[in-house]
């Protein structure tokens, strides 16, 4: 390519989502012979093996990690545990700061990519490697919750500044209601590994980094890129939609059998992510709204709380009723296959941002239940801003927010209809967008930038 290629570091929080979205972006840059040194926990590299499409550029790097009192044994990341230990693994991964320094110092990186370790830029800046904070969220999420201009370092967040976006956030649709202001503004204070909080790793990662890097396009959410470059003052680089490959793996045999029994574009397909369990109440009204659509169906959803599987948490009667039309399963499925594959219509999607990337490049219409945090603003941005699906509404009335059958059904069918005005607007929205985001020469340009900025980074 003419251009000096680069020698790369990675090292995400041990959560699959961010690992997962690293390697996207490596496999993208070692396909242009820049070398990556992935930094990952030993037993975990051999779940992402067949995930790295260049082996002789993207090398794993096994760290090891240490145990903290209150982990089961042998726990490496949040695929491990319940989400109440996840600061227990951050704790864990903090830990490791003297190995990853020793790391850094043999691999002489040019720079390191990295997220939740708030303490890496300090130690890249002192062995004289560039820190860039590659965000797994999107920018209109980070600009919501974590600006500056929030002051977030002199006090804690309350419910009513949750309520709205900071003052100079670009104009937008995205709000919260009050239910979800308050669950954020709890969360921004637990701690999160060691004595400091969620928000002030996450204000501190961004703010000591030399450069904030989103997978993200300007035409999608460029004013809140430059929101964020202007309220932290350093450079703000895009590495595009970071279309993943599409698996060399074929789908199961039993789940493409099931899906090849039903007519193209009939099936609704609703998966929640690895971290995400809704309460048993939640749980039996969402498969009960599908069971409601007269779709046939395929949920994969984690058991509910305080339930060991998903069959003993099925509301009664409901696998009678749904027979050989609606399949609930607490496994972990082949999302992206799925999502290709011709019966599937519909996406119920919790609005994380791996998710949302592959269904956005996807022809399955898009119904939003977002869970928690940044879902939240995803969701408000795909439904409000750029009009790409249905958000599932959820009462107001309540102190939990919560949803129901009925308007799980309701979001449902708005996207399946034909006829359905807001249906249609969606509908065409996402072809839209889904025929930029797959356009010739997208992909490259953004990254060919990306690595542009990455040269005038490393000059400065």
């Amino acid at each position: 390519m003419g251009e000096k290629t680069f020698h790369i570091a990675m090292y995400p929080w041990f959560a699959m989502g961010h690992l997962t979205s690293f390697l996207h972006l490596a496999n993208k840059l070692a396909h242009r012979g820049h070398k990556i040194s992935f930094l990952m926990p030993i037993k975990t590299i051999p779940k992402f093996e067949s995930f790295n499409l260049h082996p002789n550029h993207i090398n794993f790097i096994p760290i090891a990690v240490p145990h903290v009192a209150g982990l089961p044994p042998g726990t490496e990341t949040t695929a491990d545990v319940p989400i109440n230990l996840y600061p227990l693994v951050m704790t864990a991964m903090d830990l490791t700061q003297p190995i990853i320094e020793s790391q850094l110092s043999n691999l002489k990186p040019d720079f390191v990519f990295f997220d939740f370790s708030h303490w890496l830029p300090s130690i890249s800046t002192s062995l004289g490697v560039k820190s860039v904070n590659y965000c797994t969220i999107s920018p209109a999420a980070v600009g919501y919750l974590i600006s500056p201009e929030r002051e977030l370092g002199k006090r804690s967040l309350t419910e009513d500044d949750l309520m709205n976006p900071p003052a100079s956030f670009p104009p937008s649709s995205i709000k919260l209601h009050a239910d979800e202001a308050r669950g954020l503004a709890a969360a921004s204070v637990i701690q999160f590994g060691g004595a400091i909080s969620f928000t002030e790793r996450n204000l501190r990662s961004l703010s000591d980094c030399d450069a904030i890097s989103f997978k993200s396009c300007r035409e999608m959410e460029g004013a809140f890129c430059d929101y964020i470059e202007k309220q932290f003052n350093k450079p703000v680089i895009l590495a595009g939609p970071v279309v993943p490959e599409t698996p060399s793996s074929v789908l199961d045999e039993k789940i493409m059998k099931l899906l090849d029994s039903f007519e193209a574009g009939s099936v609704v397909f609703c998966a929640f992510g690895s971290e995400c369990i809704l309460k048993k109440d939640q749980f039996q009204e969402l498969v009960l709204g599908l069971e409601l659509t007269g779709f046939p169906f395929l949920a994969a959803v984690k058991p509910p709380t305080g339930s060991e599987t998903v069959e003993s948490a099925l509301p009664s009667g409901f696998k009678e009723r749904a027979g050989g039309k609606g399949f609930v399963i607490g496994d972990w499925v082949q999302q992206q296959l799925i999502l290709k594959h011709p019966s599937v219509g519909c996406f119920l999607t919790h609005c994380g941002s791996g998710s949302l990337s592959e269904a956005m490049v996807s022809k399955c219409q898009l119904v939003l239940l977002p869970n928690k945090g940044d879902q939240i603003i995803n969701a408000r941005l795909m439904d409000g801003d750029l009009k790409v699906g249905v958000e599932v509404e959820k009462s107001e009335e309540t102190q939990e927010g919560l949803f129901t059958r009925n308007s799980v059904c309701k979001a449902v069918k708005t996207v399946m209809d034909d006829e359905n005005e807001v249906g249609k607007e969606v509908r065409l929205n996402h072809t839209k967008w889904r025929d930029f985001l797959l356009s010739q020469g997208l992909e490259n340009s953004y990254i060919d930038d990306f690595v542009q900025k990455l040269h005038i980074l490393k000059q400065h």
